[in-house]
């Protein structure tokens, strides 16, 4: 990779953390063994597989039990949403909001056309979904209710346990897509009040292709993917131990240093605005209460396609938005929830920091961006 190239794009995905590499390599390589299997060779596997789970319970304040290994994200918003629809013979009623992500809209839409009833709700200017709005909307005939922790294009947090206690004091499941944020603030399942939570390991400098849903004890979930009894029986197929141990190595790090990288995270920012305000340029961040690293700008009358490009150009990642829409230039559901207007929101792109950035690689995006501004004129 060429030394000058900037990846500012850690929303999208992560590098994997070193320790979780050296973790990973003894069972890609060595101790290969199928953990479902009774014989001794298996034997660390299945350890692997208790300790890992064990781990990941510990960090987020979970028993053992309640974590379900997933291949990711996707697949664990999937699960949450359909299975908890699915057991429901009722037909009860699905809550969500208007800026999910695509995995979460996409299900809604999927048990929606079998003739699941679905309410996506508002959210403010900032992405914000107020409490109230979910009071006006919840019934005793609510199933499940589905808000992210932390959104993947503006980053606003929501206030998750606000929105939980409604949704269970009106009898309803509560789950959260907190695939952004897992790994980059603390999070305590018990504190928050979720019953269902999907987590990703590729966003926390973990592999790709594998995650967790919690699921709080004595909630019923039907199985997504049938066939063998791994995971107590709710997910079939051969477990993906040398990804679910880099998984945990990778969450663990993070978290014993997530003060440290949270400072690391928001100076960088810091850097980022400061060196465009310095250069007076017209722009917006989107969202409130943010991830930190998470900076989505919007520059008035520009676009943002052809910043993405010209910063590749200059050896900078970033996106215009989420990575799942990068093929679409249109402007983003979460911009047009959040009523941004026109102007600013074609002009949109996202830069996410991560551990590994520096403060010279912020203030060089800052002044790429400030020189590709200044000539290139407006559409």
């Amino acid at each position: 990779m060429n030394k000058s190239f900037t990846y500012a794009d850690n929303a999208a995905t992560t590098k994997l953390d070193p320790k979780a590499f050296e973790a990973m390599l003894p069972f890609l390589l060595e101790e290969y063994g199928n953990a479902s299997q009774p014989y001794s060779f298996s034997r660390s596997s299945k350890e692997a597989l208790k300790e890992a789970r064990q781990t990941i319970a510990q960090l987020i304040n979970a028993e053992p039990e309640e974590i379900f290994f997933t291949s990711g994200g996707s697949e664990s918003n999937n699960w949450a949403i359909k299975a908890s629809a699915f057991s429901d013979i009722e037909k009860r009623a699905t809550i969500t909001s208007q800026i999910e992500h695509s995995s979460v809209l996409e299900s809604c839409a999927s048990i929606e056309r079998l003739g699941y009833p679905v309410a996506y709700l508002h959210v403010d200017q900032h992405g914000l979904l107020a409490p109230e709005a979910l009071e006006r909307c919840i019934t005793d005939r609510t199933r499940l209710v589905s808000v992210m922790l932390s959104n993947n294009e503006i980053a606003t947090i929501q206030a998750i346990d606000e929105l939980a206690e409604i949704a269970n004091r009106h009898g309803a499941l509560f789950h959260t897509d907190a695939v952004q944020a897992v790994g980059h603030m603390p999070i305590d399942v018990k504190k928050i009040g979720v019953d269902m939570l999907s987590a990703s390991a590729h966003k926390f400098n973990g592999p790709k292709g594998v995650g967790f849903l919690y699921v709080r004890s004595g909630v019923k979930l039907l199985p997504l993917i049938d066939g063998g009894k791994q995971e107590f029986g709710h997910r079939a197929g051969t477990e993906n131990i040398a990804a679910v141990v880099g998984m945990a190595v990778a969450l663990k790090e993070n978290i014993s240093e997530n003060q440290k990288n949270t400072q690391h995270l928001l100076s960088l920012e810091q850097v980022l605005l400061d060196g465009l305000k310095a250069e007076g340029v017209d722009f917006v961040r989107n969202g409130i209460n943010h991830l930190p690293g998470n900076v989505s700008l919007s520059f008035k009358g520009k676009d943002g396609e052809t910043l993405l490009h010209r910063l590749d150009l200059m050896g900078i990642a970033v996106s215009t938005g989420a990575a799942c829409d990068s093929y679409e230039t249109q402007i983003s559901h979460v911009l047009e929830a959040i009523r941004l207007e026109e102007e600013y929101a074609k002009g949109t792109i996202r830069i996410s920091f991560g551990k590994y950035n520096s403060l010279e690689e912020a203030e060089k995006i800052a002044n790429a961006i400030v020189k590709i501004l200044k000539s290139t004129p407006s559409p």
